[in-house]
């Protein structure tokens, strides 16, 4: 994932933790729900784990210093916005008017450098790109990590499991016997946590490759959304209003909450302020 931008940070301290009943990490069971045996060896109703490899790990020993800046180099600046390199022997579709993009016919991990870039672009362009048939979840780990460190820094999650060795991989995983989902709807209807990850940091991520390893083959209803075409739906009134405001991103919610399901916290939390609205550096949306 590739930081852009740099923000000035809050003092340390400044902001408590308002409570989790509504954090989208509430309802995603930590190492007390995690039991090894079964997700190895599986169970009478789970089957072992498919990629026992990325199964996720939480060291309490583990700790990392604050993140330091650095200077980010984005490779979609130097692209050929043709594409020639990606998509000249592909199957493209757009998936809506204005975000989503699915793509056939592309190994991701075989790209030339100039390839990647036209991936940079693509996806700053087209928000999220959908590309099938691939086989980075095969390939060992670190050649995975390799290939998306091409992009930038990538970044160390302070709360989530990860694999062991990887902690750059941030795992979305719920145990085979974990039933903390099941209780926290027992009371709810819905989540609604629409949220953009790791804000907090002073960098936040600027590119994230997602890939799917086992899990159900519906349900999860995730939603994705362009904010740029939000921002130019708004009335030029609004968008005047908007303009120079900006918000507080905290992440100690996120760390008291793994603090209370038994998790880690591999660096302290910290809280940063982002401008409300500004300008991506490849697509100027």
């Amino acid at each position: 994932m590739a930081p852009v931008l740099v923000e000035t940070p809050q003092p340390a301290g400044s902001y408590a933790s308002k409570g989790i009943a509504d954090y989208k990490e509430a309802y995603i069971g930590g190492p007390r729900a995690y039991k090894e045996g079964v997700e190895t060896k599986g169970s009478a109703k789970q089957p072992p784990a498919r990629y026992p490899n990325y199964l996720p790990t939480w060291d309490p020993e583990k700790k990392y210093p604050p993140l330091q800046p650095f200077v980010h180099y984005e490779h979609g600046k130097d692209a050929d916005p043709s594409f020639p390199n990606l998509l000249k022997h592909a199957k493209f579709t757009d998936l809506t008017s204005n975000i989503g993009a699915e793509v056939h016919g592309v190994k991701l991990n075989e790209l030339s450098d100039k390839g990647k870039d036209e991936l940079a672009l693509l996806v700053a362009k087209k928000k999220v790109v959908v590309f099938r048939d691939q086989d980075l979840a095969d390939l060992p780990i670190q050649e995975a990590l390799d290939f998306g460190g091409y992009f930038g820094r990538h970044h160390i999650h302070p709360t989530s499991g990860a694999p062991k060795g990887f902690p750059e991989v941030h795992l979305v995983h719920r145990g085979a016997e974990d039933t903390t989902a099941r209780d926290f709807f027992e009371e709810r209807t819905n989540s609604v946590t629409w949220h953009s990850d790791v804000t907090y940091e002073q960098q936040p991520p600027g590119t994230t490759f997602l890939y799917f390893l086992d899990g159900p083959i519906a349900g999860g209803d995730t939603l994705f959304a362009n904010q740029a075409e939000a921002y130019k739906r708004l009335s030029p009134e609004f968008r005047k209003r908007l303009h120079g405001l900006k918000a507080i991103h905290s992440a100690v919610e996120q760390a008291d909450n793994s603090k209370g399901r038994g998790g880690v916290v591999r660096r302290e939390p910290v809280s940063n302020t982002h401008p409300i609205v500004r300008t991506h550096p490849v697509s100027a949306g």
